[in-house]
C-alpha cells in the first residue's frame, strides 16, 4: 500500500537534509518532527538504495518509495543505480576513466543513467569520502599545460616504431576548453610551437599560464620558486602572459591539468588507438 503523499513529502524533506545539507540525525528530527529513529531509518534506507541528491527528475513518490521499502513489482521510473564503491576503486587503476565505467554500466543496463548523471552521482559519492578545497576559475584567467605521462608509438612504413610522440596538454581553466597536440619530443622548439597553435586554437590567451614542471619550461624547480626557462618567460612576455609553475609537492597548483591529461590519454579512443599506433615521419 502507497504511503500517504504527506508523509512522502516528509521522507524527501529528510533525504533533502541528509544528503544535501549534511545534517545531522538530531536536527532532521527537530526541523521534520519526527522521531529519530525514523529519520535514522530512512537516511539508512537512503544509503542502501544509493541516492543523491537532488534525487533523479523522473524518481516520482511510487518509484521513491519502492526503492527504499521494496515493492512487488520493479518501479516504472527506477533506474539501476551505478556501484558508487566499485566506481572508486576502479578510477584507482592507471588510465581507468569515468567514460569506460559509464560504457560497462550501459553495456549491463542500457536502460541506465545517461553519461552526465551517472557522473554527477559519483561525484556527489566522492565528494562525502574525501572534503577537499573547492578551486573556482575565472575566465580569461589561466590556461594549464602539461604533458601525459604516457606516451603513443608512431609507426614508420615497415611497421616499425620510429619513434614515441609526446602528448601536449593545454586546458583553459574555467571552460574546459582543451589542445591536445602529439609532438616528437620536448624540447623547447616543440614545445613553444605546441603553445602558439594552442593560443590559436582557443582564439586568444589568458592573463596566466600554470605549467606542471615541465623541463622545458622551468629550469630550476624548486619547492617555493620554481625558475622559468628564460625563452618560455620570453613567449610569455611576448603574449602578456605570467609564468606560474607549478611547486613540487603541492598538487592542488595542477590538479586541473593532471586531470586531464589522465582523462585524454585514458579516453577509450586513445587506448584504441595506442595499441595499433600510428603511421607518420617524424615532426623535426
Amino acid at each position: 500500500m502507497s504511503r500517504p503523499r504527506i508523509i512522502m513529502r516528509q521522507i524527501r524533506e529528510v533525504l533533502r537534509l541528509s544528503l544535501s545539507e549534511r545534517r545531522s540525525i538530531r536536527e532532521i528530527s527537530q526541523a521534520c518532527s519526527l522521531p529519530k529513529s525514523t529519520v535514522s531509518d530512512y537516511v539508512k534506507r537512503a544509503k542502501q538504495a544509493g541516492l543523491c541528491w537532488p534525487l533523479p527528475d523522473d524518481l516520482d513518490d511510487d518509484g521513491l518509495e519502492s526503492l527504499l521499502f521494496g515493492a512487488n513489482t520493479p518501479p516504472v521510473h527506477a533506474k539501476p543505480m551505478p556501484d558508487l564503491g566499485y566506481l572508486h576503486r576502479e578510477l584507482k587503476r592507471p588510465h581507468m576513466t569515468l567514460m569506460l565505467l559509464w560504457v560497462e554500466y550501459r553495456e549491463a543496463h542500457p536502460d541506465g543513467y545517461g553519461y552526465t548523471q551517472f557522473c554527477e552521482y559519483y561525484r556527489r559519492f566522492a565528494d562525502t569520502l574525501s572534503p577537499t578545497m573547492r578551486q573556482r576559475h575565472v575566465a580569461g584567467a589561466k590556461t594549464f599545460v602539461d604533458f601525459a605521462g604516457d606516451t603513443l608509438p608512431i609507426y614508420g612504413p615497415d611497421d616499425e616504431v620510429e619513434f614515441y610522440a609526446q602528448i601536449f596538454v593545454a586546458v583553459l581553466g574555467a571552460s574546459n576548453l582543451t589542445y591536445v597536440e602529439a609532438l616528437a619530443n620536448q624540447n623547447l622548439y616543440h614545445v613553444i610551437g605546441a603553445h602558439t597553435r594552442a593560443f590559436s586554437s582557443f582564439g586568444g590567451v589568458t592573463d596566466a599560464i600554470v605549467c606542471d614542471g615541465m623541463r622545458t619550461a622551468v629550469t630550476k624547480a624548486d619547492r617555493y620558486e620554481p625558475v622559468p626557462n628564460a625563452t618560455y618567460l620570453e613567449m610569455a612576455t611576448h603574449y602578456q602572459m605570467t609564468v606560474l609553475p607549478a611547486r613540487p609537492y603541492h598538487p592542488r597548483d595542477k590538479a586541473w591539468i593532471t586531470d586531464y591529461t589522465s582523462w585524454w590519454i585514458g579516453n577509450e579512443p586513445v587506448m584504441e588507438l595506442n595499441n595499433p599506433g600510428f603511421l607518420g615521419d617524424p615532426v623535426t
